[in-house]
């Protein structure tokens, strides 16, 4: 069942409400309506209220605005009766609201808001720091589909997000005495969420195991092997049913009417609670089926090192693409709409693999539900679907036991089955008796345990596939997905990714913010590539003078926010060399330890004539994935030896800044100098850290890697510091045999380095602590290549010494890398899918 989002009576809505929105806020009216929530819907005093209460009231407010425009955004596209975006994501990353919204509404109401806190005593920052990052997602994945959704509302694009309401997030990380991570529960959600609103009407059905039954067998009858059932409508019986329930967060658009919504979905038991089994004293019976379906909506990316944690995936995986497509095809057909029409109504955007799940569900509801014949089903599904491939890595290239999904999804395992078949008939057509190509291509491999290959399902069942940079798209094109390439050629897209400059600059980075605003207008906000227009300035001499101390300024307020949370004190003349990103063996976070060991090997040789360096990392490992929580640990161990060193007080610093978040990154990325965007080449697919943090005046040291490439065609090649092998040359060295054993030999320096971590020297309490790590980068083929580009990456960073000893002529450098990033907008990249893909437009 499904709240019309469209009610009766909404003609006379825009007399009612204009698009101002009522009287939620207008100009010149913050006090008074911080006053009136405060009050009347709190229940407090100004005397009597705390920093939370008054963040309660303010973001009451501004939501009532954004709600009222959300009413009016969907009355102007019902009416316009055009093509919907659906995008669909396992997860997002939007960082707290309150700022964003009152940024986006009118750059007037957050002075106003500054100035009615001030007067209570209050500054407006530490209001919106109540706030908790909603633990909705963790890396580059969860925070791109938050900036497009803030794209797609700036430009007036109809569309809808959809995802998981995670009661936990992925996990709050911790670093115990021993430098290792550790995972607790988040509590994002432990008091009111105000920015939500629960749809609790918004509820559909979704259901596992059983059996699926075909038309001539009966309920009882015998079933056929799932190869040879006919494409008919089948029924899905004794299956295990929940409730998914919609949770809405309004996602407005920059100095936009627009205000569109994600729509999250939360596990809920159809019946939550069982009075016999609790009478009868079996207590965990009573609530059993409720834990069990509020467990799909706990925690983002459960570990999968055990069955129970493989299950829980891919249930997790089902219930939000089946709760979303019920929910899509409600919208659809209550507009009056045909389902034959779905492709010219609705694209749906499958942000990775994890939603691939979508397309044999889609055609469940259609055949089973809905009563249309196979090909009237493939039609729709293949016409609405686009997939973005995000890693070309094997292990993020999902498949799933043939097994789980016959205990799980027997129903969609029929359709796979039959999708397959058809493939293989239409390859057979193209490529006589190439039974390889059939064997690479099919959607069930063979080999080994019968497995589902998810992308090669989202490939098959979507009219696009892009990749999300240049070279990611073209290794795509000729590595794992060439023989699909084959068969379909004009399917194939690259859209660069790209970042949401509102979140990225204009909140992030106030000081800078208004220097370009000062110079260009406010039109930038929204046309990043009005700054091209100010490359000129970078040689004058006030503007980068005005620009190296905004940057001085941000490096204080991190070095502020690094003390309380590490106690680790920060020079702020020193150079901030940034990582952060998700802990992982190809983004190579080792590599920048090792040349902060051999750093600080040289400056215990001779201290004399040194750039002081602080080299900041952060990121969390997955909890199952050993070498990476490893790592985690191998960084804080050096980081505490490094930092009791009286030597190395005014010379070097390394931080391992704990539970990284959206909204320490907007303090991290406008203070950085140097940003480390050094992963193997050929690995990373794009990359959107390397824009934020070149777009706020950092230059990137970095491989020949995912959009580093198209950065350095940007910025230009003199103002950004390429090292190491390209992924041709990682290829061929891998192909020839890789011995990083033989690179110690030809590098004094990096054996030195390696011995030193080798011998316990950071954690002489426990002298093994590093032997995994050491054992892995010695490794015959070992497949990141980490030893191979040291000694490049050294001679880069020595380039990169030698610039920052000149500062007018670093800043300048700096202030170009800002200034010619117009082309990394998310705002572009949206354009582009829309143009490209989805063939939708705005609705103004």
């Amino acid at each position: 069942m499904n709240d019309p989002i469209i009610t009766p009576g909404m003609d006379s809505f825009d007399t009612q409400f204009p698009m101002r929105g009522g009287a939620a806020l207008r100009a010149g009216s913050v006090q008074a309506a911080l006053l009136d929530r405060l009050t009347r819907t709190l229940g407090k005093t100004p005397d009597q209220s705390t920093a939370r209460d008054l963040f309660d009231a303010l973001s009451l407010a501004v939501h009532e605005e954004l709600m009222a425009r959300w009413l009016a955004t969907q009355r102007r596209v019902a009416k316009a009766h055009v093509k919907r975006v659906c995008y669909l994501s396992v997860e997002y990353l939007p960082g707290r609201s309150l700022l964003n919204a009152l940024y986006s509404l009118d750059a007037d109401l957050v002075h106003e808001a500054r100035t009615t806190l001030k007067s209570m005593g209050y500054e407006l920052e530490d209001i919106a720091a109540q706030e908790i990052d909603p633990g909705l997602g963790n890396g580059g994945l969860g925070r791109l589909a938050a900036c497009f959704l803030d794209s797609l509302a700036t430009l007036q694009y109809p569309a809808v997000g959809y995802g998981i309401r995670y009661d936990y997030g992925i996990f709050t990380q911790v670093i115990a005495a021993d430098g290792a991570q550790r995972e607790i529960a988040s509590s994002w959600l432990k008091l009111e969420n105000v920015w939500e609103t629960a749809r609790g009407n918004v509820r559909y059905t979704v259901r596992f195991g059983g059996r699926s039954v075909a038309p001539a067998s009966g309920s009882a009858g015998a079933v056929r092997p799932a190869e040879a059932r006919p494409a008919e409508a089948h029924r899905w019986v004794d299956t295990q049913d929940i409730y998914a329930i919609g949770f809405d967060r309004l996602i407005p658009g920059n100095r936009s009417p627009t205000v569109n919504h994600l729509r999250l979905w939360s596990g809920r038991g159809i019946t939550p609670f069982h009075i016999d089994a609790f009478n009868a004293g079996d207590y965990d019976a009573a609530v059993r089926e409720q834990v069990d379906a509020k467990n799909l909506s706990r925690v983002l990316y459960p570990d999968d090192s055990t069955p129970q944690g493989k299950e829980l995936r891919l249930k997790q995986q089902y219930f939000f693409v089946s709760a979303s497509l019920q929910d899509i095809l409600a919208t659809h057909l209550r507009e009056g709409r045909t389902l034959a029409s779905m492709p010219e109504a609705i694209s749906i955007q499958l942000n990775d693999t994890h939603p691939a799940l979508a397309i044999p569900e889609l055609m469940r509801l259609l055949i089973d539900e809905h009563g249309l014949n196979w090909n009237e089903s493939w039609a729709i599904t293949s016409g609405v679907f686009a997939y973005t491939n995000h890693t070309l890595l094997p292990e993020a290239l999902e498949t799933w036991p043939v097994a789980l999904f016959e205990r799980l999804l027997p129903r969609h395992l029929d359709i796979i089955y039959l999708i397959n078949r058809d493939f293989l008939a239409a390859l057979e057509r193209h490529r006589p008796g190439d039974f390889d190509a059939q064997r690479r291509l099919s959607i069930i491999t063979e080999e080994g345990e019968r497995r589902v290959r998810m992308a090669h399902l989202a490939v098959i069942g979507s009219h696009h596939v892009n990749g999300v940079a240049q070279l990611h798209t073209e290794l795509m094109r000729k590595s794992v997905f060439a023989g699909f390439v084959d068969v379909y050629p004009e399917r194939f897209v690259n859209v660069t990714n790209g970042i949401a400059v509102r979140r990225w600059l204009k909140q992030s980075n106030p000081g800078l913010s208004a220097l370009l605003t000062q110079r260009l207008g406010f039109s930038w906000e929204n046309d990043l590539e009005e700054l091209a227009r100010l490359t000129g300035a970078a040689d004058e001499p006030e503007f980068v003078r005005h620009f190296r101390g905004i940057k001085r300024t941000n490096k204080q307020r991190l070095a502020d926010e690094v003390m309380r949370r590490t106690g680790v004190e920060l020079d702020v003349d020193s150079m901030f060399d940034v990582q952060v990103k998700r802990i992982h063996e190809y983004k190579r976070q080792l590599l920048n330890l090792l040349y902060v060991v051999a750093r600080y090997q040289r400056i215990r040789r001779d201290p004399r004539g040194v750039v002081p360096r602080s080299v900041l990392f952060a990121g969390k490992a997955a909890p199952g994935y050993f070498m990476a929580k490893a790592i985690v640990k191998l960084v804080n161990n050096v980081a505490r030896t490094i930092n009791a060193d009286p030597e190395m007080r005014e010379r070097l610093r390394v931080v391992f800044l704990p539970d990284y978040d959206v909204s320490l990154a907007q303090k991290i990325m406008p203070a950085a100098d140097l940003s480390e965007q050094i992963s193997t080449a050929g690995m990373e697919a794009s990359g959107t850290g390397n824009m934020k943090l070149a777009l706020n005046g950092a230059l990137t040291i970095g491989t020949l890697d995912g959009a580093n490439i198209e950065i350095r065609d940007h910025v230009g090649e003199e103002n950004i510091f390429i090292f190491g092998l390209t992924a041709e040359q990682a290829v061929a060295a891998r192909a020839a045999g890789y011995r990083p054993r033989a690179e110690l030999e030809r590098n004094p320096e990096l054996r030195a380095a390696l011995e030193l971590i080798d011998s316990g020297h950071f954690s002489p309490s426990r002298p093994d602590d590093a032997k995994a790590v050491v054992n892995r980068l010695l490794e015959d083929g070992e497949p990141f290549l980490v030893l191979a580009d040291f000694a490049s990456y050294a001679a880069a960073q020595d380039r990169v010494d030698a610039l920052y000893e000149r500062p007018e002529e670093w800043t300048r450098k700096a202030a170009l890398n800002c200034l010619n990033m117009g082309y990394f907008s998310s705002d572009r990249s949206v354009r582009e899918y829309a143009d490209r893909i989805w063939h939708v437009r705005p609705v103004l």
